[in-house]
């Protein structure tokens, strides 16, 4: 056994105990993380305008901070991007985060000296919990691969900018370095496939023991490997044994995934974005995913059906129910204030509380009132592959809209590993799992205003081929699993398996 393996344990299992013991303190840890908001915004650009330092309550601050989405905060941070301090925080951003948003463009999120430990210790407490439970200390001693953005940084208004995981590339502790793949210089590669070919050939012998990444790039990754060896992931890496995955439902990925590595594996879910380190997996005999409610992060929640009302039900942690569809509102030590982050989460355990994150607010389909979701969608889906022994690459929903005497359908464009010997009856069964999961639909269905769902399948590489075209391939980037029109499915129609 090495040092590092050998003092990961107890650690591991001091961090974890601080964890559980902070189990039940959740509502006072919000309760004191607002206030502490409050003392550093009233101070502000923002808090100024906003009245911040007479917020007393948690109902005063949402009559006095409105839910805004990336596009409403924008002008606080083009005086940012200006060079401007005390904007929304204390002096001026640590980094700027840069993200390529669906409907505003670039994003630039906020990134302090305050909000920084948030994603590195959240990130670090994941992997800590994983190895407390399992007792799996010795991939520490392994090399670890983080498929991320690139490290280089531009400056912003003097501001250091760049992509959240290369941002956090810059604060991997020491002790991980020597074990941390794939080289600066190759994480520094823009372009996806060169970089990926460049990933290969560093780890193609070495001894990985962890991997992390988007779930879809990964499997990129391992299918290279394969191409180039002949051999399943386990012959290749004998002692890979975790693999950390974020951005998208793991589910729908996983069967091909360890498939391609020739056994199973232990899996650690994380719930990072450049907004905030939300909740990571800390149990694997548990559901859900441990919200950090005690790491500069205020938590406000809007019932996801009102989340576009003119005044929606905006609620505190104490007063979530389990099983109902949210809306998640930050509020943190970032300089973000009521801010809507577009994701969509539902409570499975309230002590403590854990979440599952059910899809994204603006990847819906409601072309006919049936407001069908990112959960709904990959349920009846992988529900169907899983009993009919079908395995998905990936996929996407859109409506179709027929004029005149036809009727109009959801389309799903999937692309098989196999196409399914029966795809009418395996298509059918598909149908009637989204029916059971949402009842809109299924009075659609019923009253003949729709007709059952349309499957469309996709020849191999589809999805990729297209992100390739797009200029979106790899590194955070991920397909909508479902949206309310047709620019995606359009797009799409041309990878159709020709008949």
């Amino acid at each position: 056994m090495k040092i590092k393996s050998f003092l990961a344990r107890p650690f591991a299992n001091y961090v974890n105990g601080q964890i559980r013991k902070s189990l039940s303190n959740a509502l006072e840890d919000q309760r004191k993380v607002l206030k502490d908001l409050l003392k550093t915004g009233k101070g502000t650009e923002f808090g100024q305008e906003h009245h911040l330092g007479d917020v007393q309550t948690p109902e005063e601050f949402a009559q006095a901070v409105p839910i805004r989405d990336y596009e409403q905060f924008r002008p606080w941070i083009d005086r940012i991007k200006e060079g401007r301090h005390n904007v929304l925080w204390k002096g001026q951003p640590l980094y700027l985060a840069k993200t390529s948003g669906t409907t505003s463009g670039v994003k630039y999120i906020p990134i302090t000296r305050d909000s920084i430990s948030n994603h590195i210790n959240s990130a670090r407490n994941a992997l800590l919990s994983y190895i407390a439970e399992s007792g799996n200390h010795r991939f520490t001693d392994g090399k670890m691969i983080f498929l991320s953005g690139s490290p280089e940084l531009e400056r912003v208004g003097g501001i250091p900018t760049g992509r959240l995981s290369g941002i956090v590339n810059h604060h991997i502790p020491s002790y991980l370095r020597k074990n941390q793949l794939p080289s600066y210089e190759t994480n520094c590669i823009e372009d996806w496939e060169s970089k990926l070919a460049k990933i290969v050939e560093e780890t193609v012998k070495q001894d990985m023991s962890l991997i992390s990444g988007i779930p879809p790039w990964v499997q990129m990754y391992f299918d290279r490997l394969t191409s180039l060896t002949g051999k399943p992931v386990k012959d290749i890496f004998p002692n890979f044994s975790v693999m950390v995955h974020g951005g998208v439902n793991f589910e729908p990925y996983r069967l091909k995934l360890m498939d391609t590595i020739g056994k199973e594996v232990d899996t650690i879910e994380t719930f990072p974005a450049s907004e905030g380190f939300f909740a990571f997996q800390d149990s694997r005999r548990e559901e859900g995913l441990l919200l950090n409610t005690d790491s500069g992060i205020y938590f406000e929640f809007i019932p996801a059906q009102e989340i576009f009302a003119d005044k929606p039900t905006r609620i505190g942690l104490k007063d979530v129910k389990l099983g109902e569809n949210y809306a998640l509102i930050v509020n943190n030590n970032a300089g973000l204030w009521g801010y809507n982050i577009g994701d969509t989460v539902r409570f499975v355990s309230l002590m403590p509380y854990r979440i599952v994150v059910t899809g994204r607010i603006k990847h819906f389909i409601s072309a006919f009132g049936e407001h069908v979701i990112g959960e709904e969608v990959e349920y009846s889906l992988m529900k169907a592959a899983s009993e009919q022994g079908v395995r998905i690459v990936e996929f996407t929903v859109a409506p179709m809209v027929q004029q005149g005497t036809g009727r109009s359908h959801h389309q799903w464009l999937i692309e098989f590993e196999e196409i399914p010997s029966n795809l009418e009856a395996f298509c059918s069964i598909v149908d009637k799992n989204l029916r059971g999961k949402n009842i809109y639909y299924d009075d659609l269905i019923r009253g003949n205003i729709l007709q059952p769902l349309v499957i469309t399948p996709l020849r191999r590489n589809a999805f990729i081929d297209h992100m390739r075209s797009i200029g979106r391939l790899g590194g955070q980037n991920k397909v909508p699993r479902l949206s309310n029109d047709r620019k995606l499915a359009d797009a799409l129609i041309g990878y159709t398996v020709l008949s």
